[in-house]
């Protein structure tokens, strides 16, 4: 029986190594010691699903336009986002936002000159979209509905959504990569998503105690409500944390500020693609697109689930 077993486990084995160059399965974790190129490939390019949607997102919010009348040929012909508007921003946010969304641009070329990626995917940023995100976090619909782009604050607000798994992503696929390159480029990646998402959270600490207008809920409120929605629909436990947590939650147990979000080593959390897609899609399922992505996320690994 045990030898039985035993040979049905390692012909199954085979079988998945054999696949693996062709698709994706992160529960299948082999390329410590078996790398694959089209593995790595598909890992390398997934990101670039990300940077899309909030390079669009800052450069339409900053400036009116995105991609296609900053960086020409860089979406490959992918098509236009739908429904972004410039924001009703401050001449501060408003630059912060731009030098966000150039920065962005740059780590677009730098994925592709690592691999040739893939055309921007359909990308939804319409105002309605994100007052059903907020709803969704808060369990009920807000009067009025909230509007990411009327306002310095609530721009903010929509960024902490678009941004709530930026980092994240490096650090759940740095330990699966394995060129030296390949690990160089995303710690690089890391190190500037790490540095957008804090400095935005530090803007929102500094208001932690100052409702949202027209709502009585305070901005602290407004970051919990969204980090647990990314955290029940990611389904791998707690890897998102508002800007103000119970003191026994922050660093060394003594602080309730949360400017720099770890968990209780103060490291970053780590999410792999399967949560991402299931936090930005908002469905749950990394195989059910919507949200950010009404046709899916492109890709490998997210074609390979789609499909």
């Amino acid at each position: 029986m045990l030898r039985s077993s035993f040979l049905v486990v390692l012909l199954t084995s085979l079988v998945l190594l054999l696949l693996i160059p062709r698709s994706y399965s992160s529960e299948i974790n082999v390329t410590q010691t078996y790398p694959s190129t089209k593995f790595e490939y598909a890992l390398l390019e997934f990101p670039l699903n990300i940077q899309y949607l909030v390079a669009e997102f800052f450069l339409i919010g900053a400036k009116g336009y995105g991609l296609d009348a900053f960086a020409p040929g860089l979406a490959q012909g992918g098509p236009p986002p739908i429904g972004g508007q410039k924001a009703n921003l401050d001449p501060l946010t408003e630059d912060l936002t731009l030098q966000s969304g150039l920065a962005l641009i740059g780590r677009l070329r730098a994925i592709k000159r690592a691999v040739k990626g893939f055309p921007r995917p359909l990308i939804n940023l319409n105002k309605e979209l994100f007052a059903q995100i907020v709803d969704q976090a808060f369990g009920q619909p807000l009067n009025p509905p909230f509007d990411p782009y009327a306002n310095s604050l609530n721009y903010q607000l929509a960024a902490y959504i678009t941004t709530v798994v930026g980092p994240n992503i490096y650090v759940g696929i740095i330990p699966k990569l394995q060129n030296t390159e390949s690990k160089e480029l995303f710690a690089g990646l890391l190190g500037t998503a790490s540095g957008g998402r804090t400095s935005r959270r530090a803007y929102l600490y500094e208001r932690w105690d100052s409702p949202v207008p027209p709502y009585k809920v305070t901005v602290a409120e407004f970051t919990n409500r969204i980090s647990e929605r990314a955290n029940k629909l990611g389904m791998e436990g707690i890897k998102s944390e508002g800007i103000v947590v119970s003191p026994w939650n922050g660093a060394e147990g003594k602080v309730s500020g949360n400017v720099i979000e770890g968990d209780k080593y103060s490291l970053s959390y780590g999410r792999t693609p399967e949560e991402i897609l299931r936090i930005l899609y908002g469905s749950g399922n990394e195989t059910i697109p919507g949200g950010f992505y009404p046709h899916g996320a492109n890709g490998h690994i997210a074609q390979y689930y789609f499909n």
